[in-house]
Parts: structure tokens; sequence; C-alpha cells
């Protein structure tokens, strides 16, 4: 879904929505964003956030398979996109847990993230995210996260991708992440 041919040089871009919820509109969003990929990169939508134990330092150590799999996701991936909805003005429970598992670990140092946003009203989610990707020394690029108003729009996945502003917005979004990649990649090491 959403993912092209790659070669050694496509930017292979993980997406990560905060919602468990089957009709969630960041998950939709991702989804679409995977269809609006420019030439040169993938999408691909990481889909075992409900998998994951919830964060125990005890059993940190033992490197469950569910935490493993998500880690060597993100490490492999040149960008993310993530996206949250917003409860109890923070984000969800389980994308907290999910990066809770990351933590300790170093697949988040440097690594270009979007954060997108599919209501304007969540705010406080959004500000929560950025705290914590950034905390984890993530590489936030601004112009690759956007808020695109899709709640309450009832907009389906296919809507937005032929949506002509949201779409428009959305590939505005991946191509700069997609050269924020590209630059990174050309600085010495």
């Amino acid at each position: 879904m959403g993912v092209r041919e790659t070669s050694s040089d496509t930017v292979k871009f993980l997406a990560i929505s905060g919602s468990l919820r089957a009709a969630s509109h960041n998950s939709a969003l991702l989804r679409a964003m995977a269809r609006l990929a420019p030439d040169g990169a993938s999408v691909t939508l990481y889909r075992g956030l409900g998998d994951l134990p919830l964060f125990n330092p005890d059993i940190e150590a033992s490197d469950p398979a569910a935490v493993a799999d998500l880690r060597s996701r993100i490490v492999a991936a040149d960008a993310l996109l993530i996206a949250s909805p917003e409860y109890a003005h923070g984000i969800t429970g389980a994308m907290k847990n999910a990066l809770d598992w990351m933590v300790g670990c170093e697949a988040f140092v440097l690594k270009p993230v979007a954060l997108l946003n599919a209501s304007p009203r969540a705010v406080h989610a959004q500000a929560s995210l950025r705290e914590i990707v950034t905390m984890m020394s993530a590489q936030i690029v601004e112009p690759a996260s956007v808020t695109v108003p899709i709640l309450g729009s009832h907009l389906s996945e296919d809507q937005i991708v032929l949506h002509p502003e949201i779409a428009a917005t959305l590939r505005g979004a991946l191509l700069a992440l997609h050269a924020a990649v590209l630059a990174a990649r050309s600085q010495p090491q």
C-alpha cells in the first residue's frame, strides 16, 4: 500500500499513526500521503502500534519482539511521518507508549520527522509530540509539519487524495521531508 518500487536511492518514510481506531482520520491522512509520495520516495504505514506491550523498564532488556520490530523499522527509515489525535490534552496512550519504548535507544537521534495533524483543535497533542521527539533528539522538519483540517470533513482517504488543496499541502510536506533527507545525506559524516 503506497509503497513504490524502491532502489538504494529511494527515500524511505515510515508513517506512524497514534490512533488504533479503524476509521482514524490520522491513519487516513497517512495512507493518503503514501499514495501521494513523490517519485524517489516510499511511504510505509506502521501497523503494529497496538501490539506493543506497555512500557516497563523491567522487561526492556529482554527486547520484546514488537519493540525490536518498531525500532528496526525506525532505524531503517530515512524519515518519519507521525500523526496523533489528541486525547485529554495530550497524545494517545498508544503513541506515548511507542515513544517511551524508543527513548532508551538512538533510533530517533537526528532522524528527520514530520509532525502531522488532522485537526486544527489538537494543539496540545502537537505540542506534546513536538516536546517528546525533540527531547529524543529527532530533527523536526518544520515545512513538512502541517495541520490538515480533516476532522469533521467526512473526507475518505480517496477524497483526501483527490482534494486539490489538501493533496497539494500533503505533497508539499512530503517534498519538504524528502529534501531534508537528501540534504542530510549530502552532509559529511
